[in-house]
């Protein structure tokens, strides 16, 4: 079963942190968990988001569409980045999360995908 890992981490230091120029991402940074989880065959898929100031949010009321700038909400964490994981249990999704490094000052928000 597929399983969805929303990352969420401080949306002040997300802003901080410089852009990469396009096709100048670091992909040389060691990252332990993922290293581990690409060897299993577990991990599907994941990407770091831009910060929220980047992002809009789309709503279609009464037939008008509205365009909202990001940060969406009055929040301290915000989605940054997320994984996609192929696990046999929400047990084990669960506990590799637990293992995320941005789990020790963030949260993981692990949800099953729906129909997987």
């Amino acid at each position: 079963m597929r399983y969805l890992m929303l990352v969420c981490w401080d949306a002040k230091s997300m802003e901080a942190q410089p852009e990469p120029a396009p096709g100048e991402r670091d992909t040389d940074e060691e990252f332990p968990w993922l290293d581990d989880l690409q060897a299993r065959g577990i991990w599907v898929t994941g990407d770091q988001l831009a910060p929220p100031s980047r992002g809009r949010s789309v709503r279609v009321r009464d037939g008008k569409t509205v365009v909202t700038d990001g940060p969406f909400a009055e929040t301290k964490e915000a989605v940054g980045g997320f994984d996609i994981l192929e696990c046999g249990s929400l047990d084990e999704a669960v506990e590799i999360a637990s293992q995320h490094p941005a789990a020790a000052g963030g949260t993981i928000e692990v949800r099953p995908m729906w129909g997987s």
